[in-house]
C-alpha cells in the first residue's frame, strides 16, 4: 500500500513572511480528499522520509486545492529547506489527511491559542468554528510585529474574534487573563512552541478546566530518541515479565499479555499512561514530562517510550 497516495502539484507560493511561505496545490483529478479542521498530511521528502504540515483552510481557496504553511527552520534537518524551495509546477507526494487535533465534536464555546507557525491548524479551527456559528475568541501571539503570518486572512475569518499579541510591547500575551474571560465549559486548544503549549496546559488546569477541555498539537511527539530494540518489562505487583518487541509499544505488549491498561492518546502527550519506575532505565519520547522527570527516571508515558536497559521495573 502506497503510504503517501496524494500526488500534488504546487500551484502557488506567497511569503508570508521573512521564514514563512503558504503553498497551494493542486490534487491530481481534482478531488480533494475529505478533512476536517486540525487535520494534517505527511509530505514525503527526497531523503525517503516524510515531514506533516497542517492543512488551512485559506479563504478564498481555489476548489480542488489545499494549502500549508512552512516555516523555514534556522536549524533545518531537510524538510522545511526542500519546501522552501518548491517552485510552481513542482510535484510531491503526500499521506492522506490525518487529524490528531480535532475540534470537539459538540457546540461547545471554544478558546484558541496560537504561537508562530502553530497558527496553521488554528486558523482552519476558526473558520470551521465561524461556519457552524459556534463561539470562539482567539489569541495570536509573536516576538515582534512583522513575524506572525496570516494576519489579513485571520482578520477576515475572525474579524473582533482575534486577539494579536506581542512579546515586545504592551499587548504580550496574558495566558491566565484570556483564560479567565472564557465562558463556563468552553474547549481550549492550543498550538504553538512547546513552552506555548506547557503554559496554556498548567494555567487552564490550575484554574479548574478539565483536561479533556485542552487540546493541543504538538507534532515533535513523533520523534523517536533511539532506534528501537526489544525489551523486558517487570510488573512490581506480580514479577510478571513481559517481553516488548521491536514494533510493540509497552500498552501493546500489556494488552497482548491479558492485561488491562488506563491510556488514552498513544501520542505521549495527555499523562493518562503514566507509571512509576523502580528499577531501569526509560528511553522517553513523550512530551509531557518536564526534563527534570525525565532525568529522574522515576516516571515514564508507556504509550510512546521504551527502554534504554534490558529491562524495567514498573509499578504496575
Amino acid at each position: 500500500m502506497d503510504a503517501h497516495p496524494l500526488k500534488l502539484t504546487v500551484q502557488s507560493v506567497v511569503a508570508e513572511t521573512s521564514s514563512i511561505r503558504s503553498v497551494v496545490f493542486g490534487v491530481e483529478g481534482g478531488a480533494v480528499p475529505h478533512w476536517q479542521a486540525g487535520a494534517h498530511i505527511r509530505v514525503a521528502l527526497p531523503d525517503g522520509g516524510d515531514r506533516p504540515y497542517s492543512l488551512m483552510a485559506l479563504p478564498d481557496l481555489p476548489e480542488g486545492t489545499v494549502a500549508l504553511g512552512v516555516l523555514r527552520e534556522q536549524a533545518s534537518a531537510g524538510g522545511s529547506r526542500f519546501m522552501h524551495e518548491l517552485q510552481v509546477g513542482d510535484v510531491v507526494r503526500a499521506t492522506a489527511p490525518l487529524n490528531n487535533f480535532a475540534l470537539h465534536a459538540g457546540a461547545a464555546p471554544a478558546l484558541l491559542f496560537a504561537g508562530g507557525i502553530g497558527v496553521t491548524p488554528i486558523l482552519s479551527m476558526a473558520a470551521a468554528l465561524k461556519a457552524q456559528g459556534t463561539s470562539y475568541r482567539l489569541h495570536y501571539a509573536g516576538r515582534t510585529p512583522g513575524l506572525l503570518a496570516f494576519l489579513p486572512q485571520l482578520q477576515a475569518i475572525c474579524a473582533e474574534g482575534l486577539a494579536v499579541h506581542y512579546d515586545s510591547d504592551a499587548s504580550r500575551l496574558d495566558i491566565a487573563a484570556a483564560l479567565g474571560e472564557a465562558p463556563a465549559g468552553a474547549h481550549v486548544y492550543v498550538c504553538g512552541p512547546a513552552g506555548m503549549i506547557d503554559a496554556v496546559k498548567t494555567t487552564a488546569l490550575a484554574r479548574g478546566i478539565a483536561a479533556d477541555r485542552i487540546h493541543f498539537e504538538l507534532f515533535k511527539a513523533e520523534l523517536a530518541g533511539s532506534p528501537n530494540r526489544p525489551f523486558e518489562v517487570e510488573l512490581k505487583s506480580t514479577g510478571q515479565v513481559i517481553t516488548v518487541a521491536t514494533d510493540q509499544s509497552i500498552i501493546q505488549a500489556l494488552e497482548a499479555a491479558g492485561l488491562d491498561v488506563l491510556y488514552d492518546c498513544q501520542r505521549g502527550d495527555c499523562g493518562i499512561c503514566q507509571c512509576g519506575v523502580i528499577s531501569g532505565v526509560p528511553d522517553h519520547r513523550d512530551v509531557i514530562l518536564s526534563d527534570d522527570e525525565k532525568a529522574s527516571n522515576k516516571v515514564m508515558q508507556i504509550c510512546v517510550s521504551r527502554a534504554k536497559s534490558e529491562r524495567l521495573v514498573l509499578d504496575l
